[in-house]
């Protein structure tokens, strides 16, 4: 039997809070027999993930230059410690 603290493995200590939510979807979450708190951890992890991916895209974006710049700079040049690599 799956204890409820192994199927959170690698999420911290739990914090108890107050939410407010549609009421229509929290009395069909409960006639689903859907565990609310680990809905909303799931939701709020997926969102935070997805802001992650839409902060690495824009940081690439925004350096996509340099980054070029630098790789031509290698192409041309070769890398700086070229010499003292053992492989």
């Amino acid at each position: 039997m799956t204890s409820h603290a192994n199927r959170r493995s690698g999420l911290g200590p739990r914090r108890a809070t107050n939410l407010s939510l549609d009421e229509s979807l929290v009395e069909a979450a409960r006639r689903a027999n859907i565990n609310l708190s680990q809905a909303a951890e799931r939701g709020i992890a997926e969102e935070l993930a997805e802001l992650r991916e839409a902060s690495a895209q824009q940081w690439l974006a925004e350096h996509a230059g340099t980054i070029q710049e630098i790789n031509d700079w290698v192409e041309k040049n070769g890398l700086p410690l070229a010499k003292h690599r053992l492989f």
